[in-house]
């Protein structure tokens, strides 16, 4: 699940810093964290989990339905994280999402970071053990062939 290819973490980390709307989503286990930092007189910052979309468009369309008083996106980051949950927080990802939902001084947003990586660490165990038991993973070859 720990993905081999190279990426840019500091392109990563501008991203976070700088996007008023970010996609973080985990192929391996087909969820996506939504962070959406517009904040408006009624509304503060969202943190959602939520299933994986199947497209960008797809995404922004779900993001306007749950945040109708919003304007329409002018653009949303795509961020695919190959790697294992913890590696957010060793990488200094995490840290940087906090900081800037914290800054946004909304208690409920920051409540739903921590809940947000919780549940992410919890479907990425889930997953491991299903691969290690066979649950929903077939056999390519057998030790037998």
């Amino acid at each position: 699940m720990e993905g081999n290819f190279l990426f840019d973490i500091d392109e990563v980390i501008r991203n976070v810093e700088e996007a008023e709307v970010m996609s973080l989503f985990f192929p391996a286990f087909r969820k996506s964290l939504i962070i959406d930092t517009r904040s408006n007189s009624t509304d503060g910052p969202m943190v959602r989990l939520m299933a994986m979309a199947n497209s960008p468009q797809d995404r922004a369309r779900s993001i306007r339905r749950l945040r109708p008083g919003f304007p329409r996106l002018q653009n949303l980051v795509l961020i695919p994280w190959q790697r294992y949950v913890g590696s957010l927080e060793e990488l200094g990802v995490w840290g940087r999402i906090v900081a800037r939902i914290e800054a946004s001084g909304d208690e409920d947003a920051v409540k739903a970071c921590e809940a947000a990586l919780e549940e992410l660490r919890k479907i990425e165990r889930d997953e491991l053990v299903a691969a290690v038991s066979g649950k929903n993973y077939q056999t390519i070859w057998s030790a037998r062939d």
